[in-house]
Formats: C-alpha cells, sequence, structure tokens
C-alpha cells in the first residue's frame, strides 16, 4: 500500500520493518515517501548533501524482507563511512572529490539488517565543530527553528529525522557530534560504549575518541540498531564488553532503583543557561517520580588536561589524515582551502612535536581513570547535554569571521559531551524539554562503561512517561 507522509511519519524505523516483513508495504513504497519528504524539505533545511536515490532503489529491491530492518530508507553521515562508489566528502573543499571504493564493516551490517540507504547528510569540515556549517555545502538548518543550527558534527542526520525524512540516520560522535545534535533537534542520541560498533576497515576510531551510531525519534530504533552493528571487526584496536542481555531487549524491562548523580555545573564552569538547568530540574524531579534517586553531585577534573587532548592530539589526527589525502592525490593540501578554524587548529599541529602528542595521550589515561573514578559512583550521572540552546545559524561557523565568539559557543556545545568520548562512557540525549519558544533542550545520562542497557532501560521508562513522538515540528511554514 502507498503511504501518507502522515501514515510515514506515524511509524518508527521498527514498525516499519514489521509492516515490510508483513507484506503491508513495501521497501520500495517507503523509499518513496522518504524521497518525496526530502525533496520537499531539503532545499530549506539543507540536510542531505549527496542524495543517492538511484542506489536506494537499488537497495530496496534487494532488501532482505525477513531481517531486522527490512526496507527502512536510511541515511550515511559525510564522513568515515565508506559506501562503494558514493562520494564522501568529509564536509571539506579538501576532499569535494573524494568517492569510496570499498563498503565500511558498519555499512555491511546496516545492510543485512535490511536497511536502504539513500544519502548522505551534511556535517562540518572534518566533524570539528558543532554545527553542520561548511564552505562547501552551507548551513543546514534546524526544523524547530530553521534560523537556528541543528547541531553537529551529525547536523544533517539530525534535520533529517527531525523532519520526518527518516525514522534513525547515521551519524557519528567524537566530542558530541550525537548528542549536540540530538539535543538541539529534539532526538534520542546516544553515544556508544568505545569499540561497541566498529569503525574499520578504513578507521581505527581516532584512538578511540570516536563512536558510530544513529540519531532516532524512538529508543527502540536505536537500540536495535545498536543490536544489529555491535561487535568487534577485523583487527580493531578496542574492545567493548558484551552486552548483558541486548539492546533491545533492555528496553523491555524495567530498571531497578537507580542512583542518579545531579550534575548542574560545567566541568570547566563554562555558563550554563538558564533553560538547560531549568531542562535537568524537570527531569532530575520525574527520575524521582519514577521512584529513582537523585543526588547533587559536583564531579570534577583537571579541564586543562582535557583541553590538551582536544587541541593537541586530535588536530594531529587531522593533520594526519590530510597529509594522507595529499600522498593519495599527489595535490598539496592548500590552507586557504580548510575552514578559518580548522585552518587554526592544524597550523597549532604543525608546531606540535612528538612529545606532546605523547604527552596528551597521557593526559587521556589520567583524565579518563579520575573522572571514571568518581562517576562510577553512580549508575548514572545526569547533566544538561550542552550549556546552551540551539544558537542561531553562523555563530558555530567554523569560519565565522568573529572566531572568540566562535570559540565560546563550541565550548558550550562540549561542556558536558567531551568528557564522555575521553573516557570511552556510553552517554545519552533524551529530548525531555522544550521551551517556552519551542527549541528542545536534551538532558544527558552517561553511564559505567559498557553499560549502554541501563541508559536504554531508563531511557525507555522517561520515553512512556514523557512522550515525545509525536511531537514534531511544524514545517508547513518553509518557504
Amino acid at each position: 500500500m502507498a503511504l501518507s507522509f502522515s501514515e510515514y511519519r506515524g511509524l518508527d524505523a521498527v514498525a516499519m520493518a514489521d509492516l515490510v516483513r508483513s507484506g503491508q508495504v513495501t521497501p520500495a513504497e517507503l523509499l518513496e515517501t522518504a524521497i518525496a519528504r526530502a525533496d520537499a524539505v531539503n532545499p530549506v533545511l539543507n540536510a542531505i548533501c549527496h542524495p543517492m536515490y538511484d542506489a536506494g532503489r537499488a537497495d530496496a529491491a534487494a532488501a532482505p524482507l525477513s531481517a531486522p530492518l527490512a526496507g527502512v530508507p536510511f541515511l550515511l553521515k559525510d564522513i568515515t563511512t565508506h559506501r562503494q562508489g558514493w562520494p564522501m566528502s568529509s564536509g571539506s573543499l579538501v576532499m569535494r572529490d573524494q568517492v569510496s571504493s570499498f563498503d565500511s564493516e558498519v555499512v555491511k551490517r546496516y545492510l543485512a539488517a535490511g536497511l536502504v540507504l539513500f544519502g548522505r547528510t551534511t556535517t562540518p569540515e572534518f566533524g570539528y565543530a558543532a554545527s553542520a556549517e561548511s564552505r562547501l555545502f552551507g548551513a543546514t538548518r534546524n526544523p524547530w527553528d530553521p534560523s537556528r543550527t541543528a547541531g553537529g558534527s551529525s547536523g544533517g542526520a539530525a534535520a533529517a529525522v527531525a523532519a520526518g525524512i527518516v525514522p534513525a540516520a547515521q551519524g557519528g560522535d567524537a566530542g558530541g557530534s550525537i548528542r549536540i545534535p540530538a539535543s538541539f533537534s529534539g532526538l534520542f542520541g546516544i553515544k556508544p560504549t568505545r569499540a561497541r560498533v566498529p569503525a574499520g576497515p578504513a578507521h581505527g576510531a581516532f584512538l578511540g575518541f570516536s563512536t558510530t551510531h544513529v540519531l532516532s525519534r524512538s529508543v527502540r530504533d536505536s537500540a536495535l540498531l545498536l543490536d544489529v552493528t555491535h561487535g568487534p571487526d577485523i583487527g580493531a584496536p578496542y574492545a567493548a564488553p558484551p552486552p548483558r542481555q541486548g539492546f533491545l531487549a533492555a528496553t523491555q524491562s524495567r530498571p531497578k532503583r537507580l542512583r542518579i548523580a545531579l550534575q548542574r555545573r560545567a566541568f570547566d564552569d563554562t555558563p550554563v543557561e538558564a533553560d538547560c538547568i531549568r531542562a535537568i530540574e524537570e527531569t532530575a524531579r520525574l527520575c524521582e517520580e519514577l521512584g529513582h534517586e537523585v543526588i547533587e553531585a559536583d564531579l570534577r577534573f583537571d579541564h586543562g588536561r582535557l583541553r590538551e587532548i582536544y587541541f593537541i592530539v586530535w588536530p594531529m589526527l587531522v593533520m594526519h589524515s590530510l597529509d594522507q589525502h595529499a600522498r593519495a592525490t599527489g595535490r598539496p593540501v592548500r590552507m586557504e582551502e580548510l575552514e578559518t578554524y580548522v585552518a587554526r587548529l592544524v597550523d597549532d599541529a604543525r608546531r606540535a612535536g612528538a612529545g606532546d602528542f605523547i604527552a596528551g595521550l597521557e593526559s587521556m589515561t589520567e583524565v579518563s581513570r579520575s573522572f571514571r573514578a568518581q562517576s562510577d559512583m553512580f549508575d548514572l550521572v545526569l547533566s544538561p547535554t550542552t550549556a546552551q540552546v540551539a544558537p542561531r545559524i553562523g555563530v558555530l561557523d567554523p569560519s565565522n569571521p568573529d572566531q572568540a565568539q566562535l570559540d565560546a559557543a563550541l565550548a558550550a556545545s562540549v561542556a558536558f559531551t567531551q568528557i564522555h568520548n575521553v573516557t570511552g562512557q556510553p552517554a545519552a540525549s533524551i529530548p525531555l524539554y522544550w521551551t517556552e519558544q519551542g527549541i528542545p533542550i536534551g538532558s544527558q545520562f552517561a553511564a559505567r562503561f559498557g553499560d549502554e542497557e541501563t541508559i536504554f532501560a531508563l531511557a525507555v521508562q522517561l520515553e512512556e512517561a514523557r512522550p515525545w513522538f509525536e511531537r514534531t515540528p511544524d514545517l508547513s511554514v518553509l518557504p
């Protein structure tokens, strides 16, 4: 049966796959509805940078109809995740002509699960910003308020899901890049435990900073997608402990009474906007109403060491990628092709030495041990996802002429998220609060290393107590 958009939007990925398996709808029908929605809203939102509709139609025709996610339309982020024959420009003028020659392991798992891949979503250059704004593709806009950013770096994925193009889309998180756009766009987004999802064969998860997963409207979609993708690939440099029961199974059982630390203050003392504090206070009250214990906390670590990690180690990884690209193409990278912010970081990285890099790696270990010694005393740590409501377009633009404004806005975006990439702990943004202006704000829950199941169990409990699935932006006002 052909689906209207309102019928399509009322389904999450699990429900779509159920319809496909029962023969009530075909993968092709779902895909054409997704494409029609993309064509309607993408000219304004700019969520999809590489439409691959014919490839999607081929996937739909070949989709395994008994698979867990049979026929569900899905989008890949325009960085690190390879699909053979597809462009992957990493949001950069430097990489604008790059075409992948193989499939990433996670893409193979997506296809085996029945997903239909039909495009790539926007990201800032090399994912190094909290907003999907780039010189290559322009700015991605927030469906809740198109004058604001959808976040980043998985901003295109967030805008596509929030706008109803797909029920879930792939993202990646190396400092908050799933959780920040989830918060800004009213979605559920979890950064899994380090190494939970394979990064190979082309990447080593950038020293464990980066993790691939999805942004979704329902918790169970995220859980099922983690079930079908988790587990190491050949040569993986890290390993995550196996789940106790499975991630979707975790959504089907009530959590025990949890000890939840309430962290109001940013770890680096960045000012936190009042709406972000109100959001977690409301979430804390809801947790108490559900029978959990909420304990005021003030977790601390040496934030100067964290800056050392992100402003020495990570830029040196970016510099290495640029050098590799130059060797592969025979074309030297011109600094003027880079975003202003990225060029600054690369310049700093070129002045650093091997000793600085090793010191940064040591900082990762020291900061991780210090933070986990405190956070592991609790089942979960509740904090704002970000210290600010979604900013206006341009503020987080990596080439913002006012780089001081950019630095402050970036600090506010990652004030609560970066630490979990260093420790490797799972952390999720859950959409439980909207401002008086109708802008969503996420609450972040972080768990012990390897314990996504506790997050999923609580997230479903919160989803049932304060439903958000039917709360969607009104895009009828778009030009």
